[in-house]
């Protein structure tokens, strides 16, 4: 768990109760994916008119709730590659006190896509290849 985005709650994000609505999760680990590929790809590596990838699947475990003034960051990870896709994770941590405490956490599979002919693609080597380099350093 290398990658950390910070991620600012704003008061639009809250629901009835003052709690962070849970639909705003999944817009800060969107965030967050798309600050861990340009940390591990840079940002031309991928030419997102041409083949970048879709979500397939997202799953979200709630732990506790996230609240308008809590320093909230998101730690983001590949866990897994298969041919066309992959599966990256996410661990939404708040500070308090000097501690991180986690609030949620989740995984989603990102498919490989050309967004030409609209047809799955193997994972680009090129793709792999960096993410894993960018994991192990």
């Amino acid at each position: 768990m290398k990658h950390k985005t910070k991620i600012q709650i704003r008061f639009k994000d809250l629901d009835s109760l003052g709690h962070v609505n849970n639909a705003n999760y999944l817009s800060y680990f969107e965030l967050a994916r798309v600050e861990y590929f340009k940390a591990a790809m840079g940002v031309k590596t991928i030419d997102w008119k041409t083949e970048g990838v879709i979500l397939a699947k997202i799953e979200m475990n709630f732990k506790i709730p996230m609240l308008l003034n809590d320093e909230i960051s998101i730690y983001t990870w590949t866990s897994r590659f298969g041919t066309k896709s992959f599966d990256m994770n996410c661990s939404i941590v708040k500070n308090e006190n000097g501690q991180e405490i986690e609030i949620a956490m989740g995984m989603t599979v990102l498919v490989c896509i050309n967004y030409k002919t609209m047809t799955t693609i193997a994972i680009p080597p090129l793709w792999k290849q960096k993410i894993q380099e960018f994991e192990r350093s």
